[in-house]
């Protein structure tokens, strides 16, 4: 508020962003909600001032031959200590009835927006596009109902014991993939025992005619 006063005698000014550091780029659009997403900025390194029209960069540059511009004066102090922090908290106080102009022009506009999807969804519905493709919309399934604090709790309980089951699963598999390979170790011990045997037989063996 103060820059933008002390700069409006170069022009009419249309922003003011407070920036940590500078950067390029365009700025992202402001947030119009007083109540949402809004973060109080305590400091700031850069300043950039957008001027309505090109002279009033041309007029704020010709400033600087004027010596130092003053934010705080007799006429226009700046807050600080304790009269800021009682404007601040005066500040933070939510007013409820222009809190609820806001949410119910936020849900109006959102309900017209959902309508006009819905609308170009209906209209849409078994066209099918340039490739023969036909779209497949939501439309007809019931919406998801909000979840109480009791059905959070008991979708944590059942994934608690899903968890516990493919455990277990994973246990018995380990355990029968142990018992499969000591099975196979068993079997490939006593054939080659059969084999001794069965060597051992043949050497054995004499030539008996009676």
């Amino acid at each position: 508020e103060s820059l933008s006063r002390l700069f409006s005698r170069c022009g009419r000014v249309q922003s003011v962003d407070m920036c940590d550091k500078p950067g390029p780029g365009e700025k992202k659009d402001k947030l119009t909600s007083k109540f949402f997403d809004h973060k109080t900025r305590k400091g700031f390194q850069v300043a950039y001032v957008v001027f309505r029209k090109p002279a009033g960069v041309q007029a704020a540059k010709a400033l600087s031959q004027e010596g130092p511009l003053l934010i705080s004066t007799e006429s226009h102090p700046v807050k600080t200590g304790i009269s800021k922090w009682i404007a601040s908290y005066e500040a933070s106080i939510v007013d409820p009835k222009e809190l609820k102009a806001e949410v119910d022009a936020y849900m109006q506009d959102y309900d017209k927006k959902m309508a006009e999807e819905e609308a170009k969804a209906a209209k849409e519905e078994g066209v099918p596009d340039e490739e023969g493709w036909v779209k497949v919309t939501r439309k007809g399934r019931k919406p998801g109902l909000p979840r109480t604090e009791a059905a959070n709790l008991r979708v944590l309980e059942k994934e608690k014991q899903k968890r516990a089951r493919k455990e277990l699963l994973n246990f018995y598999a380990w355990q029968h993939r142990e018992s499969k390979r000591e099975h196979i170790a068993q079997l490939r011990k006593k054939f080659e025992e059969d084999k001794q045997r069965i060597a051992l037989m043949r050497a054995q063996r004499k030539f008996r005619p009676y």
